[in-house]
């Protein structure tokens, strides 16, 4: 018998919109509709929030799920214990709503937006709250929360968007005495790699800086870091556990959006190629960081490893891919857990709390 009555939310207002539509096919594919009662309400690029009718699940990627004829339109009521509205022509249908899963990566969905929502209307959700939503959002106070807690990670520079149109030689003059070509250049706020450059020379740095700031009013530079990128799943809640380490070789310059989700030249390599020792200390690290970020649920906590086995914090990400292809439920089955029972744990987690 179905007891539980959970709610997907996919899509969103977000430069990865796309990404999340491949994610929630994933978790949509894979969530025992013997358990729970699923509502899939994607949210479009322009706002709308639909309540999806059918239940080809490869729809969503394509966008032809937009067109279901029994599609309805949907909200969710901040006023607690009014579920889930869908709208009927002159009519209003509430539907309780025990759970909601919000596959929602980057702006809007995994910045703590969504949290707030769900948090005023008393619906438990899937993932951190809003305050660690937000920080793990913002990479530069993702750097100075990982500062604090003494975690070691690539030297940065926070340039803001206004200092490009009123100062931009003196900032790449600053940047230049600070560190060595090449540098990475990360809009703060975005995620899957979305306006990421590594840049070689002035010319790219500036480049860089521009598209960056096309996505967010800070952006942060970072020192290069010549090693191997390793990823990690953690989960729970006040005892939070990782997975075994995943190593990524991006087959590209980086591991930028092309290479995640478009080329497929990325190999993935679970476990990851380090030796048992420095991956003991990856995870230990990834629950410190998890930790301190005050998370709980899940999320993927990326590092760097360097040839003579140092390891250094690259980033958080507090609603990491679910697609068919991503590290995070990969890590999880390499770790006992096959991917359906982890969307199981990850429901009774956002449960508990």
């Amino acid at each position: 018998m179905k007891s539980l009555s959970v709610c997907i939310l996919f899509g969103g207002v977000s430069p990865e919109h796309e990404v999340s539509l491949r994610s929630a096919e994933s978790v949509l594919n894979n969530i025992d509709e013997s358990k729970y009662n699923v509502f899939p309400v994607g949210i479009t690029k322009e706002g709308k929030w639909i309540l999806y009718g059918g239940k080809d699940y490869s729809d969503l990627p394509s966008g032809r799920w937009l067109t279901h004829p029994d599609n309805r339109q949907a909200a969710i009521s901040p006023i607690r214990g009014q579920g889930l509205l869908t709208f009927e022509g002159d009519c209003v249908v509430r539907q309780q709503i025990d759970v909601v899963f919000p596959v929602l990566h980057g702006e809007n969905g995994e910045d703590g937006t969504i949290q707030g929502l769900l948090q005023l209307a008393g619906i438990p959700y899937v993932g951190p709250h809003v305050a660690a939503s937000a920080v793990a959002m913002d990479k530069t106070l993702t750097k100075l929360v990982a500062d604090q807690a003494k975690i070691p990670q690539a030297a940065w520079e926070l340039v803001r968007r206004s200092e490009l149109d009123s100062r931009a030689d003196a900032v790449l003059d600053q940047l230049e005495a600070r560190f060595d070509y090449p540098m990475f250049v990360k809009p703060a706020g975005t995620g899957s790699s979305v306006g990421v450059t590594k840049a070689g020379d002035r010319e790219t740095l500036l480049q860089g800086l521009i598209s960056a700031a096309v996505y967010d009013e800070k952006v942060l530079v970072e020192e290069f870091i010549k090693g191997k990128e390793i990823e990690v799943a953690v989960m729970g809640n006040l005892s939070p556990m990782a997975s075994v380490c995943g190593e990524i070789d991006s087959g590209a310059e980086f591991y930028d959006y092309d290479a995640k989700y478009i080329s497929d030249c990325a190999h993935l390599y679970i476990p990851a190629r380090i030796s048992e020792q420095t991956a003991e200390q990856v995870r230990e690290l990834a629950v410190r960081v998890y930790r301190a970020m005050g998370c709980r649920g899940l999320s993927r906590v990326d590092f760097f490893v360097k040839a003579d086995g140092e390891v250094v914090f690259n980033e958080i990400n507090t609603i990491p891919g679910f697609t068919s292809i991503s590290m995070y439920p990969k890590l999880f089955e390499a770790s006992g857990i096959p991917y359906g029972e982890l969307l199981d744990d990850l429901i009774a987690l956002a449960l508990e709390a």
